[in-house]
C-alpha cells in the first residue's frame, strides 16, 4: 500500500498537532509537510517534537513542497483563503476544517474547487454529522406538528474559541430552517421581548474552560420535547474525521464536497 502523502496547514495549533499525531500512527498516511504562517515562533522546529511525538524529520515551514497528495487545513479564515489559492494552483485536494469563514472567504474556497477537490464542513466529527442527519429527519417529520415546534440550539465550547455561535451550530440552524421553514435567527434574548414567534430559531453560545464542543438541538412542542445532543470528549474526534475526509477526497475529481459525502450520509435520489 502506497501511503497518502499528507501536509497539515496550522500544524502547530491544537488541532494540527492532533492530526499529525494520529496520521503518524496510521499506515495509510505519511506526513510530508507541516505548515504555519510567516513569523510563527516555531518555524523550523520539527513538527513531531511540537506535537510531543519526537522528531519526524518534517520541520514547520511556510511553503508547500512538491511531493504532496493532499492538504488538511486547521488554521484561520484568513490563512485558509491563502492555502486554498495555493491548492488551486497546484491542483491539490484540500480538506478545509477551519470555521468562521466570511461569505467572501468562502467564495474564494468555492472558486478554488473549480480546479481541485475541496471538502469543507463545519465539523469533521462523525457523531456531529450523524446528528445533523438526525436533525434533518426530525425537522422534516415535525414540520407540520399541530401544536407548532419551537427550535433552540445550544452550543458550548472552550474559552479560546473566537467565533460564536459555532459554525456547527449555524449549520444545524440551516438544516432546521431548510426542513421547517423558519426565517428568523435570534442570537440570545434579553429584556421584555414578548411572546416567542414560531418562525424563529434561537441560538445560545457558552464559552467555558476547555470544552471541545457540545451541541443540543431542542424541538419543543406543547406536551413534549425532543432533544438531539452530541458531545465531544476529545479533539481526536475531529482529527479522526479530517483524516477520513482526506482518504475520501484524495480519490475525487475537482468540486466541492462535505462530510456527508465522505461518510456516505447523503440520501439516495428517489
Amino acid at each position: 500500500m502506497i501511503p497518502i502523502r499528507l501536509a497539515v496547514f496550522g500544524a502547530a495549533g491544537r488541532m494540527g498537532q492532533r492530526v499529525i499525531a494520529l496520521a503518524n500512527q496510521d499506515a495509510e498516511f505519511r506526513i510530508v509537510g507541516a505548515l504555519e504562517g510567516a513569523g510563527h515562533p516555531k518555524l523550523g522546529q520539527d513538527c513531531g517534537e511540537v506535537a510531543g511525538l519526537g522528531a519526524l524529520g518534517v520541520p514547520l515551514s511556510t511553503h508547500l513542497g512538491p511531493d504532496v497528495d493532499i492538504v488538511i487545513d486547521f488554521s484561520t479564515p484568513e490563512a485558509c483563503v491563502e492555502i486554498a489559492k495555493v491548492c488551486q494552483s497546484k491542483r491539490l485536494p484540500l480538506v478545509v476544517a477551519t470555521t468562521g469563514l466570511s461569505p467572501e472567504q468562502r467564495a474564494v474556497v468555492e472558486t478554488a474547487a473549480q480546479e481541485t477537490a475541496i471538502l469543507m464542513a463545519p465539523s469533521m466529527s462523525l457523531a456531529v454529522n450523524l446528528a445533523m442527519k438526525l436533525v434533518a429527519d426530525a425537522g422534516r417529520i415535525l414540520r407540520d406538528h399541530p401544536s407548532g415546534v419551537d427550535v433552540e440550539i445550544i452550543e458550548r465550547h472552550h474559552r479560546f474559541k473566537e467565533d460564536a455561535p459555532s459554525g456547527t451550530a449555524l449549520k444545524f440552524g440551516q438544516i432546521v430552517a431548510r426542513e421547517m421553514g423558519q426565517e428568523q435567527h435570534v442570537h440570545g434574548r434579553e429584556g421584555r421581548i414578548g411572546k416567542r414567534p414560531h418562525g424563529e430559531i434561537g441560538y445560545h453560545a457558552l464559552r467555558v474552560g476547555d470544552n471541545v464542543g457540545e451541541h443540543t438541538i431542542v424541538f419543543g412542542m406543547l406536551g413534549e420535547t425532543l432533544e438531539i445532543a452530541v458531545r465531544g470528549q476529545s479533539r481526536d474526534s475531529y482529527a479522526v474525521g479530517a483524516l477520513q475526509a482526506a482518504r475520501f477526497l484524495v480519490k475525487q475529481r475537482a468540486g466541492m464536497y462535505d462530510m456527508f459525502d465522505a461518510l456516505g450520509l447523503k440520501s439516495e435520489p428517489a
